[in-house]
């Protein structure tokens, strides 16, 4: 199938399935549009069976689509860029302290926890896993990517301080948890033993490198918007922008999420203030929201349906389901240890480590990184056991934050927001 066939293809199920889920299943969309994407997988692979050498075609098709390139060196440009160019700044700097905690002491506790946690878990249950497998599966599990509960926060009015919590803690530990996966891989690669000096110093360098770089581009391109207008040159800015800073920092082996984070909260902050025209900020809002949807529905639509490329094996599917209370495990003990930390200087707010905890989804971000370990016995494992908690965490815990909102009396009627 052609390139253009295969995107048109792509495009007219994303239409179509986030139709159903608004018109029909009355879901968020990005979860609607994933469970029927897992679903029309689940019947081409019993229909494949059936017909002879259809599975084996629809499969080559999806695997024309490498969905590790497209998340890491595509998506994630324009997704971080754009949930930071939307971050309510103010909401966020009342949370620093909680969202810097969560973002890095939270990330780097829960990769140690969930490695631990899975280690002693899958030696007890028999199956054979090395340390390094398990902290490459804490590093590439503990970035959240709360995109469907941000979705189901807003329908209930949940108080922007969650949301604040949410939102700027997946922007930052993306990076983090980047870093922290890509340092132990290529510890493997190259044979060395990972050292904490070592991990520090890259932390440091591509952590803090990417966010510099991201600053500098942001203001260089803030005194070219203040410089004239056009909504349509400015447009056209904050978009190359988001494109040529994520690939410069990719280009320079600086954490790429983190420049494009720090590059979307100056455009979303100053320059929007200083150098926009309102008919100019209309229309960048409207592109980016465009945008940020757009890539959203398409980004799980593929997550479905790489469900037709995993390396099935009844023994990964126990090992996926085993790692799901170690990942929740996890999570409430990181989260539980990062606001430790936030009460040292102010209270969290009532239900936040029960709305943190299960609020704390695994998506796009993690499939990707487990497809980049390199082929073999390894991958074939941790990619499985990852796509099961990623499923798992999108679906179950996505649909049930509503009701568990309401329970803790944090949904509200409309115009009460904190």
């Amino acid at each position: 199938m052609p390139i253009f066939a295969l995107a048109s293809t792509l495009v007219c199920l994303a239409a179509a399935f986030s139709l159903v889920s608004r018109r029909v299943l009355r879901l968020p969309v990005t979860v609607g549009v994933m469970i029927q994407s897992i679903c029309m997988s689940l019947v081409l692979a019993v229909v494949g069976r059936a017909v002879p050498g259809l599975g084996a075609r629809v499969a080559a098709e999806i695997g024309r689509i490498d969905f590790s390139a497209v998340v890491l060196h595509g998506m994630l440009a324009f997704l971080l860029f754009a949930g930071a160019l939307k971050l309510d700044l103010h909401a966020l700097a009342k949370q620093k302290t909680a969202v810097t905690s969560l973002s890095v002491f939270g990330t780097i506790a829960s990769t140690l926890i969930v490695a631990g946690l899975l280690k002693v878990i899958l030696t007890l249950t028999g199956f054979q896993a090395t340390w390094i497998a398990c902290l490459l599966f804490g590093a590439l599990i503990s970035p959240t990517d709360p995109i469907a509960v941000l979705e189901l926060l807003r329908r209930v009015n949940a108080p922007a301080n969650l949301e604040a919590q949410l939102t700027g803690e997946s922007l930052f530990n993306d990076g983090v948890g980047a870093v922290l996966f890509l340092t132990l891989l290529a510890s493997v690669d190259g044979g060395a033993r990972p050292t904490l000096g070592g991990f520090t110093w890259l932390l440091l360098v591509k952590a803090g490198g990417g966010v510099g770089l991201g600053l500098a581009l942001g203001f260089i391109v803030y005194r070219l918007l203040r410089s004239l207008d056009s909504y349509r040159v400015e447009v056209l800015l904050t978009l190359a922008l988001a494109m040529g800073g994520y690939a410069l920092a990719d280009g320079l082996r600086l954490s790429a999420p983190l420049e494009a984070v720090a590059a979307g909260l100056v455009v979303g902050g100053r320059a929007r203030v200083l150098a926009m025209s309102p008919t100019t900020r209309d229309h960048v809002d409207d592109f980016w929201d465009l945008i940020d949807a757009f890539m959203n529905v398409i980004l799980f639509l593929l997550l479905g349906m790489e469900m037709l490329a995993m390396p099935w094996n009844v023994h990964y599917v126990y090992a996926g389901l085993l790692a799901i209370p170690v990942v929740l495990g996890a999570r409430w003990l990181s989260v539980g240890a990062s606001l430790g930390l936030v009460r040292m200087f102010h209270k969290p707010a009532r239900g936040t480590m029960a709305v943190l905890t299960w609020g704390g989804l695994r998506g796009g971000l993690a499939v990707a990184l487990a497809l980049s370990i390199p082929a073999g016995r390894p991958h074939d494992r941790l990619l499985a056991i990852t796509y099961i908690v990623v499923v798992f965490s999108i679906v179950v815990q996505g649909l049930t934050m509503s009701p568990l909102l309401r329970r803790l009396g944090l949904a509200r009627e409309p115009g009460t927001r904190d």
